[in-house]
């Protein structure tokens, strides 16, 4: 899910580390193991994390990479992974599945070009979620003693769910889509260079003087996973025209437009998305390094020397935060 327009609407301000100090954030796993899986491939070398018979496990790298903020800041993370797939989002899964292959077909030919910059761009983009990488970052998490959870069905509807229920401090998510589904605080860049950038659910409702329905009507009159947008309607005018008309239906009315999705499904789907209760996580990480160590070089074979750097940063905080707890 992410709906990039709803970042001109969002209230958004830069919050410091030391202001997070202690907190515990659900995180959209597949969003953020995304980032890192695409950034790896596009620059590291790929006999860095291919093993010898192909597999690739580029995950690995990028998960030790991205980790050691969430330890260095005391900032526990809670993973969440996607469940199965919401029936409306099929359409856009297939959609995804099409680019895929068409950029796979031009990563073919860069390749037979000898075109390294366009190999490199196109490869990163061909990534998927192998059964390989969801398994083995599960593992490791388990190494690293990281919690994570499986959500039912959209892995951000279900930590914007924990956020909403008091059960963590923060969503965190590159999404915008987060605050359609109603996460109070939301983190972004929460493992990119400086400070994360916090998104305010209750401040963005006030800013605009809308609803959470009216909200969501206004994302879906510019587009989301689960159905085209109208025409020439972008988050300024939809905010200007719900206001005016009171929902989506009467913009829609207005305008004599249409939608092709079921709009009163769609609007469940972000105001009462499948969640649940029946989960359980430990926020006390005590990572076993030389477990995680072994796994990710010696069982995966990926170079030490790409992963060194992020164990010893990660085995840094740990021992420090041991230190604090005494002084």
């Amino acid at each position: 899910m992410g709906n990039t327009d709803m970042r001109q609407l969002a209230v958004l301000s830069e919050v410091p580390f030391d202001e997070l100090d202690g907190s515990v954030v659900a995180v959209d796993a597949h969003n953020w193991l995304y980032k890192y899986l695409t950034t790896t491939v596009k620059w590291t070398r790929d006999e860095v994390y291919t093993t010898d018979d192909g597999t690739e496990v580029a995950n690995l790298v990028g998960v030790v990479q991205g980790l050691p903020k969430f330890f260095e800041n005391d900032l526990t993370p809670v993973f969440v992974f996607d469940g199965a797939v919401t029936d409306h989002k099929s359409a856009e899964i297939e959609q995804r599945r099409e680019e895929r292959a068409k950029r796979e077909e031009k990563l073919e030919e860069a390749r037979e070009e000898g075109d390294a910059v366009e190999i490199a761009r196109l490869d990163a983009h061909t990534q998927r979620l192998t059964d390989t990488i969801q398994r083995t970052t599960r593992e490791l998490f388990d190494r690293l003693d990281v919690p994570y959870i499986e959500a039912p069905a959209e892995g951000e509807a279900q930590a914007a769910h924990m956020n909403r229920t008091g059960a963590v401090d923060y969503c965190g998510t590159e999404d915008y889509d987060s605050l359609l589904l109603g996460a109070p605080l939301t983190l972004r860049q929460l493992t990119s260079k400086g400070d994360p950038e916090l998104m305010d659910f209750e401040a963005t409702l006030e800013e605009h003087d809308v609803t959470w329905e009216q909200l969501v009507d206004i994302g879906i009159l510019c587009g989301t996973d689960f159905n085209e947008g109208v025409s020439g309607v972008g988050p300024k005018t939809a905010l200007k025209e719900v206001k005016e008309h009171g929902d989506v239906w009467g913009v829609l009315e207005a305008r004599g437009a249409s939608i092709e999705k079921d709009v009163d499904v769609i609007r469940e789907l972000f105001l009462n998305p499948t969640v649940s209760d029946d989960y359980e996580f430990d926020a006390e990480m005590d990572p076993d390094m030389e477990a995680a160590r072994e796994y990710v070089v010696d069982e995966w074979g990926v170079a030490e020397d790409e992963v060194e750097r992020g164990f010893e940063r990660i085995e840094e905080s740990v021992v420090q935060t041991g230190l604090d707890k005494w002084t």
